[in-house]
């Protein structure tokens, strides 16, 4: 089972623009053919943000796909010295925390917001960087 953190935008994207690979990475989410790796510091951010008006999707239909993906997710354990400081974002750091204690990617639309010498090791893919990974394991 492939293994990864989604930051919140792959999960907004894959909403609005199913046709790409977001909206894959939204498909495999709901049929459990990847697992997201999950806190509930997460959550609670795909939560928040996936209920902006601003994005106008039907909230019956993301609290489904959020049931689905908290049912099928892996959760992380995260110390307090795990934490993860100094992103550019500092909402950014449960994404890093959970790849890291989890030993997975973490998939994001915004590369710039997690350097590598503030990521601990942690691989940072693009959407369409694990779709190509997906498909090479076949």
């Amino acid at each position: 089972m492939i293994r990864a953190v989604f930051d919140t935008n792959v999960i907004v994207a894959g909403f609005l623009s199913p046709h790409g690979p977001p909206g894959q990475i939204m498909d495999w989410l709901r049929q459990g053919a990847v697992t997201a790796v999950l806190d509930d510091r997460i959550v609670h951010e795909y939560a928040e943000v996936l209920a902006r008006p601003v994005f106008g999707l039907p909230q019956a239909d993301v609290a489904l796909v959020l049931d689905v993906i908290k049912e099928q997710a892996e959760w992380a354990d995260i110390s307090v010295s795990s934490r993860i400081t100094g992103l550019p974002d500092p909402d950014d750091g449960p994404f890093v925390e959970c790849a890291h204690a989890a030993g997975v990617p973490l998939v994001t639309g915004n590369i710039r917001h997690f350097p590598k010498r503030l990521c601990g090791g942690v691989e940072v893919l693009t959407p369409a960087e694990f779709l190509q990974r997906m498909e090479a394991t076949g």
